[in-house]
């Protein structure tokens, strides 16, 4: 598509923009602090998506399983689990503004996993899945990092935003395998916390 409205010259000099600011590519380069240049994926379909979920976190906080020196690619059984998590997290970054008005539209992507996960689904009750991020997140990081130390690819544990649904954290780039895109979700937002969903 950006083919049609330049030309050679000008797509080189906005790929080497692009170069120069992007997080993922300098991480590819480079590494990161928690995260070595070696750990990321090449040469693989969609590796740039892959890579991206490891290379970018959000600054200066949490995640369930991932601080703010290391992503994590989050996944879950089916889409509506995935659906319900990633509105729940827009949803609270909304409240924040105090205005629920958004549009965001999700790209759905289907992987596989490789590699031993650490197994919470019996055990719902564990710290790291508190509601409460402040309580849920540090104890999460604690088990990522844990897990991490023992070799593990991942966490596979039940949806804390989707009652029965069951979500996974892979830990390491080369955990996913075979990505592939699937169909786009637009969630809006108009004024209140409950969004719209629509397949587009």
């Amino acid at each position: 598509m950006l083919k049609r409205l330049v030309d050679e010259d000008e797509i080189n000099a906005l790929a080497e923009i692009e170069g120069a600011t992007s997080t993922r590519l300098r991480a590819e380069d480079h590494g990161l602090e928690s995260l070595h240049a070696n750990e990321f994926v090449y040469g693989v379909p969609h590796s740039h998506f892959i890579n991206a979920a490891f290379a970018y976190s959000r600054p200066r906080s949490m995640n369930r399983f991932n601080g703010d020196g290391r992503g994590a690619w989050y996944a879950a059984l089916d889409v509506q689990t995935c659906i319900n998590e990633v509105a729940f997290h827009m949803s609270n970054f909304l409240s924040m503004t105090g205005e629920y008005q958004a549009v965001v539209e999700y790209a759905e992507m289907f992987s596989s996993m490789a590699g031993e996960f650490l197994d919470l689904r019996s055990a719902s009750d564990h710290p790291s899945l508190h509601p409460d991020g402040e309580i849920g997140y540090r104890a999460g990081n604690l088990l990522a990092d844990a897990a991490l130390a023992k070799g593990l690819n991942g966490i596979i544990y039940p949806s804390v935003r989707h009652p029965g649904g069951t979500c996974l954290a892979a830990l390491r780039p080369h955990a996913i395998q075979s990505v592939a895109p699937g169909d786009v979700y637009r969630i809006t937002w108009s004024g209140i916390p409950d969004p719209v969903i629509l397949k587009v």
